[in-house]
């Protein structure tokens, strides 16, 4: 196997998994349908937030692609672009306060049972993870590293489902094991640094997708 295309793949799998480490509006719903509904109808707000997460990751594939494969200048401002959100993301996060933090315990969320669907739930997480920016800008600051003509599509369609997959299956070992409530307080009294510690690594990859973007032309 290339070892260009291993390291391509642990870069991307790496960056978007520490992202995923770091909480933001799709980790505090989830819980929240943790805490408010049985496990089979909070998967629901799993396989919407990864359903959407797919729509955008689609969207970089093929709309992105396409314009890449027409201009490499387009491809060089991508990659600045998407390095600098990169480190927006670590700035954020190595600023952000321990105050921060204390509304991820959700303790204004009452447990008890509801009448909601799956299908409900579905919906409620894919209009969080559709609606949120971040995502779109995410995946297409990660994509900026594999739109190449030296990467093979079925690679690309390959990684994507593999994100895909891992978005799916995180938010339900969130599900199974944040939705109580003494663990859920111990995380959150690390997600402060767990912040930290993401922040400079993703921030380290923002830097080098930029330089790339000037090194190899």
């Amino acid at each position: 196997m290339d070892m260009n295309i291993v390291g391509i793949f642990l870069t991307v799998a790496l960056a978007h998994f520490l992202a995923l480490l770091s909480p933001g509006p799709d980790f505090v719903i989830v819980v929240k349908s943790a805490m408010k509904n049985d496990s089979k109808k909070a998967i629901g707000v799993a396989a919407g937030i990864a359903t959407a997460n797919a729509l955008y990751i689609i969207l970089c594939l093929v709309g992105v692609g396409a314009i890449l494969a027409s201009s490499a200048l387009v491809l060089i401002a991508l990659k600045v672009i998407g390095g600098l959100f990169l480190i927006y993301l670590a700035i954020q996060a190595l600023r952000a306060k321990k105050s921060d933090y204390v509304n991820l315990s959700i303790e204004s969320v009452k447990v008890k049972c509801s009448d909601t669907t799956f299908t409900k739930e579905f919906i409620t997480g894919f209009m969080s993870g559709i609606l949120n920016p971040k995502n779109l800008l995410f995946y297409l600051s990660l994509f900026t590293v594999v739109l190449t003509n030296d990467v093979s599509f079925m690679f690309k369609v390959a990684l994507g489902l593999w994100m895909t997959l891992v978005v799916f299956f995180w938010d339900v070992a969130i599900i199974f094991i944040l939705s109580s409530n003494k663990v859920r307080k111990q995380f959150t009294k690390i997600s402060y640094y767990i912040d930290k510690i993401t922040g400079a690594i993703l921030g380290t990859i923002g830097f080098t997708i930029v330089r790339s973007a000037f090194t190899k032309q």
